[in-house]
């Protein structure tokens, strides 16, 4: 499997979800701007059902860790969230899958990480950055990283085990962590 990266431009972000919608439609999009703010793996992302939501809280079991993850929704998520259930009152899960002629007479599903991954990729390329279903969560990560340059609040809000795993993560290099001590000088 590919590295895919932090998004690292705030600009670079938004032209993300305009191409997503652009190409694939609103659905997409959501995913990109909610995965975003919720930091979160694919599969758990994608999972999210609206009863996993009360008020500005998400809780649900990560897939992978087995851990809860209880994480209240900011503005923009939250304002997301009740645009999607206003267009799909009836859907059961966030992101769920409804164009397939076969869905309209299956149980719900939620969209798939084959979707999402295709979409991503195709934007990715689109704009020359190694773009997966990752590189939410890694952005995520760069940019609190970027704003409170506090590794181990970063580490706690991925869920990390470890400083070192969650630097690599996010795309900090010894030679930007050179850097911030050579600019600042207190």
């Amino acid at each position: 499997m590919k590295e895919v990266e932090a998004v690292k431009s705030r600009d670079t972000i938004k032209l993300i979800s305009y191409l997503l919608e652009r190409h694939f439609g609103q659905q997409m999009a959501d995913v990109w701007n909610i995965g975003l703010n919720l930091a979160l793996r694919i599969s758990d992302l994608l999972a999210i059902k609206f009863s996993d939501i009360q008020g500005d809280r998400l809780t649900i079991i990560e897939q992978k860790t087995g851990k809860q993850a209880n994480i209240i929704l900011n503005a923009k998520t939250k304002a997301l969230i009740e645009e999607i259930h206003q267009r799909h009152p009836d859907h059961i899960y966030l992101f769920q899958s409804y164009r397939s002629q076969q869905m309209q007479h299956a149980a719900p599903k939620p969209l798939s990480r084959r979707a999402v991954t295709k979409a991503f990729a195709f934007v990715g390329e689109d704009i020359k950055v190694a773009l997966g279903t990752h590189s939410m969560r890694k952005t995520r990560g760069y940019h609190l990283y970027q704003s409170c340059k506090d590794i181990g609040r970063v580490m706690r809000m991925l869920r990390h085990g470890s400083e070192a795993v969650t630097l690599r993560y996010i795309g900090i290099t010894q030679q930007q962590i050179d850097k911030d001590f050579v600019e600042l000088e207190i």
